[in-house]
């Protein structure tokens, strides 16, 4: 039997489920996109205990956190499944499967399915639903992976196939009142309106230049707002550059704040501007208004749809600037130097200053 939905049809609802295990152990940003999926899944099965099969700052993020998630359970690493963390002690799958049973529905929304789906088929479920790609086993219910289609939509019509209709598109992260505490004291008041820059991206072809990041920021700083850069510890030489580059005051917060500490400060920010990075879709899902900087293939899988408080702002290069190999992906996977193009250069550096800049003063421009 199906359900409406405003994604379409929806299967059935799986009978007498007590618990759901959800794998999803990767990234920032990536996790942002299931949290709609989680929201449905609640509202599906209010009594069912959801358990995310995560990383450990998974754990440490949605500790005292009000939300879908009841509790994560810390998958070990694996190859497809996740990379250890600094400093993580050593596990083993085999010793996490003897202690991870008793789930009535396992949920796959990790990816294609080449390594998580065995993963999930293994957990010993009633039923067991995601994503498959060529290159995976089935599960007991299945949607194919296409690699070009939004990420929070594509979740959501997994969920669906277990009679989880969507509730939302629109993924939303509680900010605790330890939040936003930890940015008070780490940044003390605010004697004027805040804007975040964020100019670091683990991938560095969707990195726009520090250079404009700086010259943005001195815009800003010019039309009365403090400007905050932000970075991880691997993003210190790109914050640096920015921050020398700007040749007005701006305040860099690089390693000073934890993942929770973030979500306290971009939730108070007039403004944030990023690479499209996990701190620009978490800034967008603590209600910050967003300009987020995207290559085109990117835009389409992860850019904000709403445009009341967010502007994706992109860049239509398709081939390498240095070897001018075709790099989009996934829709023609036999075609030649699909995916061997070793550069890492900027995908985003046509992106121009004076977009960005205007994006950004309509969105801080009261109406």
């Amino acid at each position: 039997m199906t359900t409406p939905s405003p994604l379409g049809p929806t299967a059935g609802r799986v009978e007498d489920v007590r618990r759901i295990a959800v794998l999803r152990a990767n990234a920032l940003g990536d996790f942002i996109f299931v949290l709609p999926a989680l929201d449905a899944l609640r509202a599906a099965y209010p009594a069912a205990e959801i358990v995310l099969l995560g990383a450990p700052w998974h754990a440490k993020l949605w500790r005292d956190r009000p939300g879908p998630v009841d509790r994560v359970l810390v998958v070990p690493p694996a190859p497809g499944i996740r990379a250890p963390e600094p400093g993580e002690p050593e596990s083993s799958i085999d010793d996490f499967l003897a202690a991870a049973t008793g789930f009535d529905l396992a949920v796959q929304i990790h990816g294609g399915g080449a390594n998580s789906n065995p993963l999930i088929s293994r957990l010993g479920a009633r039923v067991t639903v995601g994503l498959r790609a060529e290159d995976a086993p089935p599960l007991d219910r299945w949607l194919r992976y296409v690699y070009y289609q939004h990420e929070v939509i594509r979740y959501l019509e997994v969920v669906g196939l277990v009679g989880a209709p969507a509730t939302t598109i629109t993924p939303t992260l509680a900010v605790t009142d330890a939040d936003r505490a930890e940015a008070a004291q780490v940044l003390g008041p605010a004697d004027r309106p805040r804007v975040a820059l964020h100019p670091g991206a683990s991938d560095t072809r969707r990195r726009w230049p520090a250079e404009r990041f700086a010259e943005v920021a001195r815009e800003l700083h010019g039309d009365g707002y403090e400007v905050l850069v932000t970075g991880t510890p691997a993003e210190q030489e790109v914050v640096d550059r920015v921050v020398a580059a700007a040749g007005v005051p701006v305040r860099p917060q690089v390693g000073t704040l934890s993942l929770g500490g973030l979500a306290g400060c971009y939730a108070d920010c007039a403004l944030v501007i990023s690479n499209d990075t996990g701190p620009l879709h978490l800034a967008a899902a603590v209600g910050a208004p967003t300009v987020g900087i995207f290559w085109v293939g990117n835009l389409i899988n992860t850019a904000n749809p709403l445009r009341g408080r967010h502007r994706p702002i992109c860049s239509w290069t398709v081939h390498c600037p240095v070897c001018g190999v075709d790099c989009t992906p996934g829709i023609y996977p036999h075609r030649p130097g699909d995916g061997e193009c070793p550069h890492q250069d900027s995908f985003v550096t046509d992106v121009p200053v004076a977009e960005v800049r205007e994006a950004a003063r309509e969105l801080l421009t009261p109406q």
